[in-house]
């Protein structure tokens, strides 16, 4: 076909999603396995969400509240937060490509980490803008080299925090610190998607940071039904910020971007406390018994490294031996 592609889309590269987990049972014949890449919920969705999901199935002959006004509102009762706070997505990647769309030109800059969520860049490279890469240090977002990259073309930063796939993250005393040091043109997002899972003394106060006055940079949070509530399936998400970027993402925002059971499934999740705070509780009971078979495998591995030492220098020590006799 003769089609006239534009450079900035040619350049892409297709999201990798991978294939589905029977096909490759098939292909290895397997049997049991357990997909680990895209760090799914592995207690599942609260009952009452899907019972929820499940009669909203009567209605799906009439559109969704364009507004999804009912989630909005238990989200900013949830959080503290105003509903003119809050834009919703399709996942929180459409919040992402929301404020990429919204803010972003041609040849404008956007600063991202590696390795974080690929989708940063690639809705940069749609907008023909140019994606700054900065690498982690020691698995940790580099805040000061971030800070080095900063210039007059630079829109937005991405910081997934924690990071993904790392799980590393920064406290709000370094980000203090990281936002005194930016112009105040620049949006800083902070993609918590896993924030559930960090202790609450651990956390930022992103509320305190989105109403910041004037002369400091604007923050944008992102959020996800996806992993503590256990809604991928449904692809919802949302952004928290200030009412004015909140009013630019409505304006690049199709209608109707949440569809209905995905509004009564999240709106359900919420009203379950119970389910939400026991799925928290488990995931940290197994990454403490992660962290401590992985810590007793380790020590192992030193010890058995120690001891291949010790018996090649012995070996050595023999060779030498022999050859003088």
């Amino acid at each position: 076909m003769k089609l006239k592609i534009p450079e900035n889309i040619d350049a892409i590269v297709p999201y990798p999603p991978g294939k589905p987990l029977e096909e490759l049972e098939r292909e290895y014949g397997i049997s049991n396995s357990i997909k680990l890449a895209s760090n799914e919920n592995a207690w599942g969705p609260s009952p009452k969400a899907v019972a929820a999901i499940g009669q909203s199935l009567q209605g799906l002959h009439r559109y969704p509240d364009g507004s999804s006004f009912y989630l909005t509102e238990a989200l900013a009762g949830w959080l503290g937060a105003g509903m003119d706070e809050i834009v919703l997505g399709n996942g929180s990647n459409e919040v992402i490509e929301f404020l990429v769309k919204a803010f972003v030109r041609t040849g404008d800059e956007v600063i991202t980490s590696h390795p974080s969520f690929l989708m940063y860049q690639k809705f940069v490279q749609v907008r023909g803008g140019r994606n700054r890469v900065v690498p982690l240090e020691d698995m940790r977002h580099d805040l000061a080299a971030v800070t080095d990259t900063v210039n007059d073309k630079t829109r937005l930063i991405f910081l997934d925090n924690p990071n993904n796939p790392c799980g590393t993250f920064f406290t709000a005393r370094e980000f203090d610190r990281f936002l005194k040091e930016l112009p105040e043109s620049v949006i800083v997002v902070l993609d918590e998607a896993y924030v559930d899972f960090v202790d609450a003394e651990q956390r930022i106060d992103i509320l305190s940071y989105i109403r910041r006055p004037e002369g400091i940079a604007a923050v944008v949070a992102l959020r996800t039904f996806s992993k503590a509530f256990g809604l991928a399936g449904l692809r919802v998400g949302f952004g928290l910020m200030h009412r004015d970027i909140a009013q630019l993402l409505h304006r690049v925002r199709q209608p109707f971007n949440i569809n209905l059971p995905a509004q009564a499934g999240a709106l359900a999740a919420l009203s379950d406390d119970a389910h939400y705070h026991a799925t928290l509780n488990k995931t940290r009971a197994g990454r403490l018994w992660l962290q401590q078979e992985v810590k007793i495998e380790f020590q192992l591995l030193i010890y058995l490294k120690m001891f291949l030492e010790k018996l090649m220098i012995l070996k050595f020590l023999v060779h030498i031996y022999v050859q003088k006799l």
